[in-house]
């Protein structure tokens, strides 16, 4: 090659030049801030000058712009975006603004985000903080955040939209972004000269990890001769001039040394921690100086927990580090410092910051501030004594978080000389992957490159040679791995690594050579003439940079570096053509270059390769050549790649492929096929279609070389073997070759393929390789027959090469290797490149897996499949191909063999559309498995693997959803509009929240719903119906109609309740309005004429007060509506406080609502106090604290009662299950607090007592007796005595003070009042021994048998007793009436049932007995309720259904007045009650037409509280809208107690016996157990069928049993499985028995559990029975259904758009297809098959195996491609015994097709099989494609391995046989064969 052409090939062009200026200024301009003006105001200076010539007024101008241009700076940096698109990010600053814009090349920047900040910006860029996660398994999220430097604080916006402001504690030099964080480099502030010397240095680096963490100390780790020194890092010559995120390292510039050192930088280990912090032994002088370390430490103890902040401590902390020694006389006054403090302090004026405000930032600088007066005097006091000791215990350490250690450092000779900083410093590798940390030190106009690499044991770096280059500049340019060197000449020079590529010509700008040198005399002249002040200018801006330079010329020049064209710009003396001045933002491959014009221009340099294909074989050739070599392949090939006019892309291969051939020696000139642009024709796809014979004709070549295959020229053909790659040829070609291997397992890449055979084909034929030779005929027949050429190497040529080991071997055939793994035979390794390729390694470790059966393919027998292909230079052997992937645990059963290849494939990122492009034969085992996992999923797989395998329901519910997005994906908010409502005022009720769409599936036979919304609405006026009588006069009446309303009203009040349970966290508020709460409406309309009827008309006593309650129920209510799951802040929280007071405690019952459902954790605490003081505040905040236990300080407010008692009961929840003794201790006192003095605790104390009894019981909830520590109080024996009754202990202890005076009005005497204290004795009892099954304290609770005890005792509280009794004893209860009955003892029973045949005795109080036994009854059906809550059992619900009927008849009957009404009502309101429990959240139609007859009796008996009952009871029956019920975990039980306690208010303000705000507590026990399947497709909720199986229990077996869902699960506890059932939806299981977390998981989001339909199903609510199913017809006979199967109908079974048009376009029979008939019913019928059995995926596999035995049928196979995939197809089946995915008749079908056309063949020729074996030559072209069909169809191995086993020389069948069977030759091949291998022998006997 001639000199001329190296020397072109040297020189690159650039890429895509434009004139850049940054985004952000042209933002600047437009944003109103008072920069700007001035900005706009100084545009036209220039213009200014050239008119007038006033060159003063310019100069002042001009030095207003230099400062504000001073102020403008950018930075760019690479960003993409989630669908990998690339874009470039910039971060402009300018005066007080930060503008961060994003743009790509086909998109125009826009602004990303914009910030303006009070004072002006110091600094601005970009930082990642990592926030860790307390789980151990969850990756720690990252926050990307813009972080923006001011002087007094640092604002960080994070993309995630959170803004932190952290003040800074010092002044600030630098920012660095590292990866923990942000670097903080502390400004070195200067003190008088004689000072400096004997100051302790203070720290100068410092870390924060996260805006809200506190500002650290950097620790540093420097390796000294002898031992590693750890200190703070605090020396001020050390400067950062470099952070980098990967590695971690950092770059440091000593000033004093003048040497630059690296870094890495890692976290603190707590032994480092306490190295650094250990403190000095206190009790010797101070100031010796070896305890200057401690100082240190001292100084950083933490001074903002000291109290005033005037205190002597804190003025000692601070100044103390500006010690002078002291004098010998100061040391006998060792502990009293603050003299000599004080003698340094009168110095240390510092200019920086006025009077110190003592806060954190005096940590850091402390030797800056003059001290307040008040500080003075007191450090003055020579006597003041202070301790250093107890300073030291009083203040805590800043722990260090990040810690420097010392790699590399330069050696001191290579400059020792001032201002040698690196003024850039970056990083960057070579095209061979080394790494290069490379600093400009632009003094010296040098570039130093050090190499580094990391080591192989611990992830330590290590750096080796240093490599100056010389330049004025430098950039890297990370995507093409290389950097772009300005040299000094101005020449701009590409390197790779320090290796020099070419110089880099960029259009439009001419060589530095012409320009620059020839101007610069004439530019000195005119200087001198400028007036003074821009002289001055001038100076001013040098000294600015810190560069003395020689001439006037290069000042100007350094100045230009502010970045916008200078004024020098339009001077008319100034005709020199710009040159380069620097670079800056690098980016990828682009980079600007400024001009010493000022203007910038973007450059981009090429890339090394565009097509794919050169890519991959580059990857190769660098893989396996010894790297020097390799480095200089590659830059050979970028010269002649980009040469200025370089190639099109489709040349690009050709030039590829001549540009090697020439380096390994070839004469690409004489080479035929590499000759011109016929060669890129040959390779071409088009020249495969047109047949060969036209285009070699017009090439002048013969069609059919002659026999020795040697044209006249072409003995002269040799190779050059001094060529550089000449002895890497062999190694060279087996890389390619495994590369065109690999790219034969890609569709998309099969040209490549084609057109990689040509170049591997020549250099098989040079090297002789018969193998490859045959192979690559086999696979290209007729491409390869046609291929004549080859070059001759002589011997001696020959052995100069390096033939490696693997040639030697078979030539490796991935497909001949997979065709024998499918065969079941022995596989040998197969050679593999990591890294390259991939595919082939994913492709036979899943044969490896899946067919040959091998589970530990992918983890430990990897090596018995693959052979590592290795260079013998390559690095470390660790790869992680090799890596053992102990991730995957062993599995047992075959079954799970696809399972494991499908969750493997995943982790390897194959998705579905990679396996789209795997050919059809290869993938169809990963198809198989694909199939069977889609069949039975496992319900936990990750959401990658779900799409894979084609489940996206299950993918859908794997998605894991963020409060954030919830809207968009949790199935039930997102598809209700809200309901189009008739009525204006509909939405005010307060109800519409409900999900209609689930609702009508639930109860799609009747409007139940919407009765309940219609008993339950109290926003309407009532409907007063009373007659007009004629006697009744006007007045009379209104006043009639005003009770009567007043009555109503009784129960409107009571409603809210109800509906609170009814509407449960239905309803996701929005954070920008407040909660909707619907108005309580007490007034009623008259008919006829609809007239007002109003309480406050004054013609009736209205109680006072009378709404307070109902109006808290009515907040409560609509508070409760809130999910738990909303996004709630304190801010939401407060702005829903009402503006008027009447409203406050409506707003009372929302915050104990917010409580009640976790919200109130979120309030600040600022505004708990404000609050606690309101009733419910307590409660509620009490509520909160049962799952946030930090807010439980007692507030010492003047409260009145029934806060007390709340916050009784807050206690109780806070504490729940703790068995805290202290307050168990109070708890049980405060049940039988007697009377105080002044009618202290007189009123309401039945419900004080009862609550110090439930918060009694939910303390110690269920511990039974072994409460631990608490023997000594005698619990139990305590709360019987408060049950029963006796003599007042003596109160020991804490409480004895309380109880010395008593009451001056109520006598109790000695004994305890049991009417008081009982009912709170009971329930603790109760919940102490809840399902204890505690037989002695049961017995305690017995009802008495004899008369006599019964009349002591109070009805009501017999039935307290029977329930806590039932409760104790819960695995007793039993669902039915007998059981009942059986509590009731045997007096009564006996005396009640024959009370009307005989006489009754004397003695016997009838009375008694009746409310006894009643009350008795109801306690047992309570009891039921507890232990059946939630669960809808039937026995159950039967059994109390005949009670309520019992006891609504004793209503009407004569024994209701020996019973009374009151009482008989509470029993009946408690079994109501009792009934909801078991049937919540059913809905149950019969138990809602008993609460509607309860709703509508509103006289007699009816007060508020039964209201209240019966309306509770219904909105438990609908709890939460049919989404939730009741749980009976131990909680829940005892909420409920709390909840339905059996005495209900006489009126809206009675809280005598129980607090009503306690009624809500229901609320906690409720849990969402309502599973709603969702269509994946549709989104719609849907019905689907569920096999829900229970665990094995004492009561019963494990069953199943076929649910309908929507349907309410049992308690999770009680499951062991759910599964959704087919045939309509696809299977999948929920394995409960694992743990319920997914379970749970899902319920909490709704209870959507997604589902897919099967392909032709419909869905229940379409098709109830499945008749109209479109399979169901077709079961009459198969042939029919084929014709019956018209192409319309997929439509039904299918959405996918692709099968519908396929249907439409290739199933059709139109007129152009009638000759086509046969055609179209294939292929309708393969669509058919595909869509029916859901395999829509395999359609073109279906396909493809037609094409290819029709062509095959043809006789015109060009290459054998798709014959090797139907091979393989068949294979699998065979080895399976079963039609895989593939249809019964269709393969056989096909299989016998293709055996007989190629038989026919046989018959024919065959003598051209016995010319292939007998090696002859072969001329007709159809035959001999056939020839490699036929090979590679029946296995038939290479020729060379046929005549090593000699199989010609056998003599009969069965010798045939055995020799054949060693090679693998199948017997069907064989038998057509035998013929032809044995004639010989007949033919010669």
């Amino acid at each position: 090659m001639s000199h001329v052409y190296e020397e072109r090939a040297t020189m690159i062009a650039a890429g895509e030049l434009q004139s850049f200026v940054p985004f952000g200024r042209e933002h600047c301009k437009n944003h109103p801030n008072a920069v700007n003006l001035q900005l706009r105001q100084l545009q036209p200076a220039s213009e200014l000058w050239s008119s007038d010539g006033a060159a003063g007024l310019v100069g002042s101008l001009q030095e207003v712009t230099l400062q504000e241009r001073e102020k403008e700076r950018w930075q760019l940096r690479k960003g993409t975006a989630p669908d990998e698109v690339e874009y470039e990010e910039e971060l402009y600053v300018a005066g007080n603004m930060v503008i961060w814009s994003r743009g790509s090349k086909n998109q125009a920047s826009y602004v990303y985000k914009a910030f303006t900040v009070d004072s002006p910006v110091q600094q601005a860029l970009w930082c990642n903080f990592t926030v860790p996660q307390s789980k151990k398994d969850v990756k720690d999220v990252v926050e990307q955040t813009v972080c923006i430097v001011q002087s007094t604080c640092v604002n960080v916006h994070s993309m995630s939209g959170k803004d932190f402001m952290s003040p800074l504690p010092f002044q600030v030099s630098a920012l660095w972004s590292t990866k923990f964080g942000l670097l903080l480099e502390r400004k070195n502030i200067i003190v008088d000269g004689h000072m400096s010397p004997i100051r302790e240095p203070l720290p100068t680096l410092f870390s924060m990890l996260h805006p809200l963490d506190e500002i650290a100390p950097v620790v540093c780790k420097s390796t000294g001769l002898f031992e590693s020194r750890l200190q703070y890092v605090s020396d001020s010559a050390l400067r950062v001039v470099f952070t980098c995120h990967e590695p971690s390292i950092i770059m440091t510039y000593d000033t004093q040394q003048c040497t630059h050192t690296v870094w890495t930088l890692r976290k603190v280990t707590p032994e480092e921690q306490t190295t650094v912090l250990k403190c000095p032994d206190q009790a010797g002088p101070v100031h010796t100086p070896n305890a200057a370390p401690s100082l240190l430490s001292t100084h950083l103890r933490n001074v903002t927990r000291l109290d005033s902040p005037a205190s002597p401590l804190h003025c000692h902390v601070l100044h103390n580090q500006s010690r002078i020694p002291a004098s010998p006389g100061l040391h006998s006054r060792a502990h009293s410092p603050s003299i000599s403090n004080m003698a340094a302090l009168s110095r240390a004026h510092s200019p920086g910051i006025a009077a110190p405000s003592f806060s954190g930032a005096q940590r850091f600088n402390m030797s800056c501030h003059t001290p307040s007066p008040r500080g003075h005097s007191i450090l003055a006091s020579p006597n003041s004594t202070l301790n250093d000791t107890a300073l030291l215990q009083e203040m805590e350490p800043i722990l260090p978080d990040l810690c420097i250690e010392q790699l590399w450092t330069e050696t001191s000779a290579i400059s020792r000389e001032k201002g040698c900083q690196a003024s850039k410093v970056f990083i960057t590798s070579d095209l061979c992957e080394n790494k290069y940390l490379c600093f400009l030190v632009e003094s010296h106009q040098q570039l130093r490159c050090v190499k580094f690499l990391e080591s192989n044991e611990t992830s330590q770096l290590i750096f080796a040679s240093v490599t100056v280059i010389t330049a004025k500049d430098a950039a890297p340019l990370e995507d093409i791995h290389t950097m772009l060197v300005l040299e000094a000449s101005g020449s701009l020079v590409l390197y790779t690594g320090v290796t020099r590529v070419s110089k880099v010509f960029i259009p439009g700008l001419l060589p530095p050579t012409f320009s620059v040198q020839n101007h610069q005399p004439q530019l000195s002249t005119p200087l001198e003439n400028i007036s003074t002040p821009a002289r001055a200018t001038v100076q001013h801006m040098s000294r600015l940079e810190e560069v003395g330079m020689p001439s006037p010329v290069l000042e100007v020049r350094s100045s230009t570096q502010h970045h916008e064209s200078s004024w020098l710009e339009d001077t008319p003396f100034q005709q020199a053509a710009p040159h380069i001045h620097t670079f800056r933002d690098p980016v990828s491959n682009r980079v600007t270059l400024e001009l010493s014009s000022g203007s910038m221009l973007r450059i981009t340099i090429p890339e090394v390769a565009t097509s794919e294909l050169v890519k991959r074989c580059l990857q190769a050739i660098r893989f396996i050549l010894p790297k020097d070599t390799a480095m200089k392949v590659l830059v050979k090939w970028y010269n002649s790649y980009n040469a200025p006019g370089g190639p099109s892309m489709h040349l690009e291969w050709n030039l590829f492929v001549t540009c090697l051939m020439t380096m390994m020696g070839y004469n690409t000139e004489r080479l035929t096929w590499t000759r011109n642009d016929w060669g890129y024709l040959r390779c071409s796809d088009y020249h495969w279609q047109v047949s060969m014979q036209p285009a070699l004709a017009v090439q002048g070549l013969e069609p059919v070389w002659p026999p020795g295959g040697v044209d006249n020229h072409q003995s002269a053909l040799g190779l050059e073997s001094s060529a550089m790659l000449f002895p890497h040829i062999p190694v060279l070609f087996y890389v390619l070759h495994l590369l065109y291997e690999d790219l034969k397992l890609d569709e998309l890449q099969r040209s490549g393929a084609r057109a990689l055979v040509g170049l591997l084909q020549q250099l098989a034929k040079d090297l002789q390789l018969e193998d490859f030779i045959d192979l690559y005929w086999r696979d290209y027949p007729s491409f390869i027959k046609t291929f004549k050429e080859a070059c001759v190497i002589d011997q001696a040529q020959m052995e100069l090469m390096t033939w490696p080991v693997f040639l030697d071997g078979e030539a490796p055939c991935v497909f001949s290797w997979l065709s024998r793994s499918l065969r079941g035979q022995d596989v040998t390794p197969f050679p593999c490149l990591p890294g390259i390729c991939e595919r082939t390694k994913l492709l036979v470790l899943s044969y490896a897996l899946y067919v040959v059966g091998d589970e530990d393919a992918i983890s430990t027998n990897m090596l018995k499949y693959l052979s590592r292909l290795s260079a013998g230079q390559k690095k470390n052997m660790s790869d992680p191909f090799l890596r053992r992937q102990s991730s995957m645990k062993p599995a047992p059963s075959s079954g799970c063999l696809a399972e494991k290849l499908v969750v493997w494939l995943t982790s390897a990122g194959f998705t579905l559309k990679d396996l789209e492009s795997v050919p059809f034969g290869v993938a169809l085992p990963i198809r198989d498995a694909i199939y069977q996992c889609r069949e039975h999923p496992c319900s936990d797989w990750s959401e990658e693997v779900c799409a894979l395998i084609g489940r996206q329901d299950l993918t859908k519910q794997a998605h894991k959803v963020t409060l954030a997005n919830r809207k968009s994906t949790v199935g039930l908010n997102v598809m209700l509009e809200p309901p189009v409502t008739s009525e204006a005022d509909e939405e005010e009720d307060g109800m519409t929240d409900l999900h209609p769409e689930v609702t009508g599936l639930i109860w799609s036979q009747d409007l139940r719903v919407q009765e309940v919304r219609r008993l339950l609405q109290s926003s309407r006026p009532i409907r007063v119906n009373v007659p007009h009588l004629p006697e009744v006069s006007d007045h009379e009446y209104i006043e009639e109609k005003e009770n009567k309303l007043l009555q109503l009203c009784q129960r409107t009040m009571a409603l809210p309740v109800g509906r609170g349970l009814f509407t449960l966290f239905s309803y996701h508020p929005v954070p920008t309005e407040p909660l909707p709460v619907p108005k309580l409406n007490l007034t009623g309309r008259a008919p006829p004429r609809n007239t007002m009827v109003d309480l406050n008309s004054g013609n009736i006593d209205v109680p006072p007060n009378m709404t307070c309650w109902p109006s808290f129920h009515n907040g409560v209510a609509a508070g409760l509506k809130i999910a738990p799951a909303s996004q709630v802040e304190s801010a939401w929280i407060a702005y829903n406080k009402p503006k008027s007071a009447d409203l406050a405690n409506e707003y009372a019952g929302f915050l104990m609502a917010l409580g009640l459902n976790g919200h109130l954790t979120k309030l600040a605490t600022l505004n708990i106090h404000d609050y606690l003081t309101k009733v419910s505040y307590s409660l509620s905040w009490a509520e909160t604290c049962t799952s946030h236990k930090s807010s439980c300080k007692r507030h010492e407010l003047d409260v009145p009662h029934s806060v007390q008692v709340a916050a009784v009961v807050g206690i109780g929840l806070i504490y729940q299950g703790t068995g805290h003794r202290h307050n168990a201790e109070v708890l049980l006192a405060e049940i039988g607090r007697p009377p105080g003095p002044e009618m202290e605790y007189c009123t309401d104390r039945e419900s004080y007592s009862l609550a110090a009894g439930l918060a009694l019981g939910m303390v110690c909830l269920g511990h039974g007796s072994n409460l631990i520590g608490m023997t000594d109080l005698n619990v139990p024996e305590q709360l019987y005595q408060y049950m029963v009754g006796g003599h007042r202990r003596m109160h020991a202890g804490i409480n004895r003070e309380k109880h010395k005076s008593p009451s001056y009005q109520i006598k109790e005497g000695d004994t305890i009042n049991v009417d008081v204290t009982c009912p709170g004795a009971t329930l603790a009892l109760a919940m102490i021994y809840l399902k204890t099954n505690n037989r002695s304290v049961a017995d305690w609770l017995k009802a008495p048998d004899t008369m006599f005890l019964l009349d002591f005792i109070k009805p009501e509280f017999l039935l307290l007793r029977t329930l806590a009794r039932c409760l104790i004893m819960w695995d007793e209860i039993f669902p039915n009436a007998d059981w009942v009955t059986s509590n009731v003892p045997q007096i009564i029973q006996e005396n009640i049932g024959n009370q009307d045949q005989t006489s009754i005795s004397e003695d016997l109080n009838m009375e008694t007995l009746v409310q006894a036994h009643d009350y008795i009854i109801a306690g047992g059906c309570l009891a039921v309720g507890f232990r059946f809550a939630g669960s809808a059992n039937s026995d159950a619900f039967d059994c109390l259904y005949k009670f309520a009927r019992n006891f609504m008849q004793c209503l009407t009957t004569s024994t209701a007045t020996v019973t009374g009404q009151y009482n008989l009502q509470t029993c009946l309101s408690m079994v109501l009650l009792a009934v909801s429990m078991v049937m919540a959240g059913s809905g149950n139609l019969k138990v809602l037409q008993l609460c509607r007859f309860f709703h509508k009796r509103t006289f007699g008996e009816m007060n508020y509280g039964f209201h209240m009952a019966h309306h509770m009871a219904l909105g438990l029956l609908f709890l939460g809208g049919g989404r939730y019920t009741l749980s009976t975990s131990n909680s829940a039980i005892a909420a409920l107690l709390c909840a339905l306690y059996p005495h209900f208010p006489a009126h809206s303000t009675d809280n005598r016996y129980h607090l009503q705000a306690l009624r809500h507590l229901a609320v906690l026990a409720a849990e969402p157990r309502l599973l709603v399947p969702v269509d994946v497709d549709s989104l719609k909720p849907c019905y689907a069928l569920l096999d829900v199986t229970y665990r094995e229990t004492q009561w019963y077996e494990e069953t199943t049993v076929e649910l309908m869902a929507p349907t309410m699960l049992p308690e999770l506890h009680l499951l062991k499985r759910i599964k959704v059932k087919g045939p309509r939806y696809w299977e999948l299981n929920i394995d409960i028995s694992k743990g319920t977390q997914h379970l749970q998981s899902i319920l909490s989001k709704d209870g959507v559990l997604y589902v897919k339909l099967r392909a032709g199903q419909l869905p229940y609510k379409d098709d109830p029975q499945g008749w109209k199913s479109l399979l169901a017809p077709n079961l009459n006979s198969r042939s029919a259904e084929v014709h019956t199967f018209k192409p319309e109908a997929v439509s039904t079974f299918t959405s996918d758009a692709a099968l519908v048009s396929f249907a439409e376009y290739f199933c059709r029979a139109s007129e152009s297809m009638k000759h086509k008939q046969e055609t179209v019913a294939l292929l309708s019928a393969i669509l058919y098959e595909c869509v029916t059995q859901e395999y829509p995926e395999m359609l073109p596999t279906h396909i493809s195996i037609d094409q290819a035995v029709r062509t095959l049928e043809r006789g015109d196979l060009c290459e054998t491609f798709s014959l090797w995939q139907m091979k393989l197809v068949l294979e699998l089946c065979e080895s399976r015994g079963r039609g895989l995915l593939l249809s019964s008749e269709f393969l056989p079908v096909m299989k016998s097709s293709a055996d007989r056309a190629l038989d026919h063949w046989l018959c024919d020729n065959s003598h051209v099989l016995q010319a292939y074996l007998r090696r002859q030559s072969m001329n007709n072209d159809t035959d001999i494609s056939m020839l490699a069909c036929f090979l590679v169809y029946h296995s038939i191995p290479s020729l060379k391995n046929m005549v090593a086993s000699d199989l010609e020389g056998c003599s009969c069948f069965p010798e045939l046989l055995l020799k054949s069977s060693q090679l693998g030759v199948p017997v069907r091949a064989l038998l057509r064969l035998s013929p032809l291998l044995l004639q010989k022998h007949d033919s010669g006997v």
